[in-house]
């Protein structure tokens, strides 16, 4: 699992696209040939994951919306569990 203080940015592998569906009113993750339905505030995590924040970066923003959220106990293993499938670089 990374730590906060890891140099790793974590960022969308190039072949996903992450979209919101105004229908459903939830985001997706559109990879080749499937479409992953994001729940809660995933959609949001992934919006962080540009490649310009590192994990603390990540974790410090969502702590600063989400007041009181475990998101630095949360966030980096979820970002790891992205990152075994292939869906964050």
């Amino acid at each position: 699992m990374p730590e906060p203080e890891s140099p790793w940015r974590p960022a969308l592998a190039p072949a996903l696209m992450l979209r919101h569906d105004n229908v459903r009113g939830t985001d997706l993750l559109l990879l080749p040939e499937r479409v992953v339905v994001l729940e809660g505030n995933a959609g949001q995590v992934l919006g962080l994951c540009d490649g310009t924040r590192t994990v603390r970066g990540i974790v410090d923003a969502l702590a600063e919306r989400y007041p009181g959220a475990p998101v630095a106990a949360e966030i980096p293993s979820f970002l790891d569990r992205l990152h075994q499938e292939g869906w964050l670089t």
